[in-house]
């Protein structure tokens, strides 16, 4: 049984002429006669007809194929970079291969020599907090597969990379939690590989320099695997709660952390923000309707897909080799809701 679709050849066998009379009457060639193909175009049309991409990419040398390699699609902010991703490469002829990582360092790299491997055009990446390593990534670079990367990046591959304004995201949530009165707030956030992970440290400790509060380090939690790990969130908070200083307010730094804090804190009986207040980075839809509703620092994940996607095609399609990188910073929005309102 042919599962691949109607060919070339059905229509030829169809009509009682040669595959090669067909394939030349689509292509509008010279060679056939004007009767001819508007019989060729009538039957593909009737026996819906769809050209085969895969040998169209052979012949021109390419795939028309993009590489994703994300930490999970079940995260929301993931889930929108990706629709961002597909909004762009759908328009412009380019098909998508989605990788989840799962936060591993040793599936990212299956997944990106599963990628290569499927001869894609270029690669669009955000590493796994695992990731220390780039070697892979780099190898293929130097070889000239064009790559961007985004949200999660690295200084040591010369490329276009877009991320979200973490710093000022950070800074901006940490300075509404000291404005509306708390003073001991507490820094939950991910793995110390992570770019986001130092650049929204910074946000946090320069708006507590700003207002002349001390830095506690002993406030400050590191989940190495960026809240998939439960326990590392259990721990982090056991660490802060109990305790007879303890925090007033927690300011988290991912999206996975943020509402499984947020669900730990209503497990152990906290009143939020009456006993202990919470803002944290997060995409999901159900910030609004969380009871307390939740206040959120916003990352644009459909715009990070769009323009990664973009400079991505740009590098495949560019006729001359290109030497010059932009690094592109999305603004960040903070939301004021009721879980850091006293």
């Amino acid at each position: 049984m042919n599962f691949g679709g109607v060919t070339i050849k059905d229509i030829a066998k169809e009509l009682g002429i040669s595959p090669s009379a067909v394939s030349k009457a689509l292509k509008d060639s010279h060679e056939i006669g004007e009767k001819t193909k508007a019989l060729v175009l009538e039957c593909a049309k009737r026996l819906n007809y769809q050209p085969n991409i895969n040998a169209q990419s052979l012949k021109r040398g390419n795939s028309k194929s993009l590489g994703i390699v994300v930490s999970s699609i079940a995260n929301q902010f993931f889930s929108e970079v990706i629709d961002g991703i597909e909004s762009v490469a759908h328009s412009r002829g380019y098909n998508v291969i989605i990788t989840q990582t799962h936060e591993s360092y040793e599936l990212e790299m299956k997944n990106v020599q599963h990628l290569t491997f499927r001869s894609i055009d270029g690669l669009l990446i955000s590493l796994s907090t695992e990731t220390q390593n780039i070697d892979h990534l780099k190898q293929l670079h130097q070889k000239g597969l064009p790559i961007v990367l985004f949200d999660r990046v690295t200084d040591e591959i010369e490329t276009h990379k877009v991320v979200a304004d973490n710093y000022a995201g950070a800074y901006n949530a940490t300075t509404h939690l000291i404005n509306s009165g708390y003073k001991r707030i507490a820094h939950i956030t991910s793995s110390v590989n992570v770019s986001i992970t130092a650049e929204r440290l910074k946000g946090y400790l320069a708006a507590l320099e700003q207002h002349q509060i001390p830095v506690d380090e002993s406030l400050i939690k590191y989940c190495p695997h960026g809240g998939k790990n439960l326990i590392e969130i259990e721990t982090a908070l056991g660490e802060l709660l109990y305790r007879h200083d303890r925090p007033d307010a927690i300011f988290t730094a991912a999206d996975r952390i943020t509402t499984t804090t947020l669900s730990q804190l209503h497990k152990l009986g906290f009143k939020i923000p009456d006993d202990i207040a919470l803002l944290g980075f997060t995409n999901t839809y159900l910030a609004e309707v969380l009871n307390p509703s939740l206040s959120a620092v916003f990352q644009p994940g459909f715009e990070m897909g769009k323009k990664a996607t973009e400079m991505l095609i740009s590098l495949i399609e560019s006729r001359y080799p290109v030497t010059e990188f932009e690094t592109t910073v999305l603004p960040t929005e903070v939301f004021i809701r009721a879980s850091s309102q006293r």
